[in-house]
């Protein structure tokens, strides 16, 4: 067995030498290259060092509208602008950076900043640091008000007209802003990238070979919005697949902090019939915050064990909870002091977890009390507002027909663009929690909020609204590296996939799906006739292999997964027992297919990747996979699980494209 040699650890490399030495130049090794990030030293932390380094000594000259010296800061775009002068900052260069020279200069006329005290050695060290690690500035922070300012209400939006015959909603907007930039339309997608991008978004699986078949040779014009439909209409393969994302967003589990202890309840059931009876969102949103006893774990949220600061405390959760899953704001910062990522205060933050709050709760600033109580109050009173001395139910249903207001439209904004998010690779407004933030493409934003809301809050409907555009079905695009403040819409992003649907997709090809699953859901579909399925990774508890691909414990909520391939992941990928469990039962199922080589990996092809294989792959896999029907029954089977290692490691099969 060949060993893969790290610093301090060894991993059994499950490749025989002479697959190794015939496979790895070829094909597995630029792609393990690709999925080992180069290491580096801890980067400076740019919420927690410098950007309270720039609020002290930089914000009152610098921010909001003040441009002294015509330089603005409210951003990293803004600073990297520069001002009347030339550019202030050169990224990756503290020492060819004026702002770090006029920092470190003993001239009274030119010394940053004019007043107030000097910056100390320390705040000068880890802005030179942060310029020469390239000025990380994570969007959803901004030192200031720009001058554009997210609204409250919805937004009607008049479509511009149609090109080149392209009637969509979305893509009339799309190609508007397009042809501005004199740019034009992606390119449609082939028949097999959409049907597997389709599937594995809708369903999380892999459309199977015969499904693949039967779409490429389906002549109707209109096939591609048919078969979103189809999938869409399996009520059942939906609720399995999108329970993950609302799993995440909710921060719901079936083990795990607080479950062993009684200090947290599950809302599994409540949630996966909402998925599959297709909820209305605005009901959604109801339930959960004016809560039914099935619904009510997501607002009562974790009690801790032991002593917790006061922004740990149920209370405060829930304000901190409802405010970034339904509204994408961060009450995170604002619920120890005032924030200084965004504009809430720690008193906004304290007024939303008094509507939740049994008892009358005190303002702690830096987890010291203040004096101050807070009042039971609703962050927008343009809409409305809390009654204070109503009990807590009534409070509750106040806020939640406050949350789901029709002209409250964060709420439909905030949802539209994590689903668009999901589907498309990135949020009109990125990151998907920074909802304050200037979005690219505004007009689109307000279109698809307000369209959401007149279908009914329907979300089922609003996924295949946006999967029956062309900007959806157009060509991926593969970027090298994340895009930043200028990204517009060139194509739907490439996407990794989650750590269910790699699993699930691996049980699929392999047949090795368990036999029971952990959450308590009614898995029977609409239609009697149907099969009962198998049990999906979303509806079983979390294990190594999959918290290692990106499953996160869900004691926070998380909106978004790391979208880069970690080492942790490269390893246990290429060497983990439970992969390679999987792999190992799968290659004997298939080798009781009977299949000869080329039957073999061509089905493995089609349905792994959703095509065929390409010229010279055929005889390379042959060569070097060996199967045939003189070889012993051993041999074949580890022959077959040669050839499952070497498609299941592959980039292509782990990108929706």
């Amino acid at each position: 067995m060949i060993r893969l040699v790290t610093t301090s650890h060894q991993f059994p490399l499950r490749l025989k030498p002479t697959l190794m030495k015939s496979f790895l130049p070829k094909l597995l090794l630029p792609s393990l290259l690709l999925a080992f990030p180069a290491a580096s030293l801890a980067e400076v932390d740019f919420a927690h060092q410098v950007m309270p380094v720039l609020q002290e000594h930089c914000a009152e000259c610098h921010t909001g509208k003040k441009k002294k010296g015509g330089l603005a800061m409210n951003t990293r775009a803004e600073l990297l602008e520069g001002s009347e002068f030339g550019d202030v900052v050169t990224s990756g260069d503290a020492a060819d950076s004026l702002m770090i020279e006029l920092i470190h200069s003993t001239d009274d006329d030119e010394w940053m900043p004019p007043k107030g005290p000097r910056l100390n050695p320390q705040e000068i060290a880890i802005l030179e640091k942060w310029i020469n690690e390239g000025m990380k500035w994570d969007e959803s922070i901004r030192l200031g008000k720009s001058a554009w300012q997210p609204p409250l209400k919805p937004r009607q939006v008049k479509l511009p007209a149609a090109q080149q015959g392209r009637e969509h909603p979305i893509d009339r907007i799309l190609d508007a802003d397009m042809k501005k930039r004199e740019q034009s339309p992606p390119v449609a997608a082939t028949d097999a990238a959409f049907i597997r991008r389709a599937t594995l978004d809708v369903h999380g699986l892999l459309p199977t070979p015969d499904e693949l078949a039967s779409f490429l040779a389906d002549t109707e014009p209109k096939k591609r919005e048919s078969h979103v439909r189809k999938l869409l209409a399996n009520d059942v393969s939906y609720a399995d697949h999108w329970l993950t994302m609302w799993n995440d967003l909710l921060r719901n589990d079936y083990t795990g902090t607080g479950y062993i202890t009684k200090g947290r309840q599950q809302i599994t059931g409540w949630l996966y019939q909402a998925l599959k009876e297709n909820k209305p969102y605005d009901q959604f949103v109801r339930e959960l915050i004016a809560p039914t006893p099935e619904s009510a774990g997501f607002i009562n949220g974790i009690k801790w064990r032991g002593d917790v600061n006061a922004s740990q405390t149920r209370e405060i959760q829930f304000s901190q909870n409802i405010s970034q899953v339904f509204l994408g704001i961060n009450m995170k910062c604002a619920s120890c002091h005032d924030s200084f990522i965004d504009n809430w205060k720690l008193e906004e933050a304290y007024n939303l977890a008094a509507i939740f709050s049994d008892k009358p709760l005190e303002l702690n600033r830096c987890d010291k009390p203040t004096g101050k109580m807070a009042k039971p109050k609703w962050i927008f009173p343009e809409l409305g507002d809390i009654d204070p001395k109503a009990p807590k139910e009534e409070r509750l249903k106040q806020l939640a027909g406050l949350m789901t207001h029709p002209e409250n439209g964060r709420l439909t904004r905030t949802v539209v663009n994590r689903i668009w998010e999901r589907l498309m690779g990135r949020g009109i407004v990125h990151p998907v929690d920074a909802m304050d933030a200037e979005p690219w493409n505004e007009d689109l934003l307000d279109y698809l909020a307000c369209r959401f809301a007149e279908d009914g809050y329907d979300l089922r409907s609003f996924i295949g609204f946006v999967m029956s555009s062309k900007a959806y079905q157009s060509r991926s695009v593969i970027l090298k590296k994340e895009p930043g403040e200028d990204y517009r819409y060139a194509g739907p992003l490439a996407k990794r996939m989650t750590a269910e649907q790699f699993v699930d997709s691996v049980w699929q090809v392999l047949g090795a799906h368990p036999k029971k699953a952990t959450a308590k859901v009614d898995r029977k579909p609409k239609d009697p006739a149907a099969k009962s399925l198998p049990v999906r990774v979303s509806l079983v508890e979390s294990d190594f292999l999959t918290r290692s691909l990106g499953r996160p414990n869900r004691d926070q909520v998380v909106t978004t997964r790391p979208r880069d391939l970690t080492t942790l992941q490269a390893i246990d990928l290429a060497n983990g027992d439970q992969l390679a469990g999987y792999l190992s039962m799968g290659a004997k199922a298939l080798q009781q297919k009977g299949m000869g080589a080329q039957e073999l990996i061509d089905w493995l092809y089609r349905h792994s990747l959703s095509r065929p294989l390409a010229s010279g792959e055929q005889k390379v896999l042959e060569e070097i996979i060996n199967v045939n029907t003189a070889a012993d029954a051993s041999g074949q089977a580890h022959a077959i699980e040669d050839l499952l290692w070497l498609v299941f490691m592959q980039p292509e099969f782990q990108i929706i494209r």
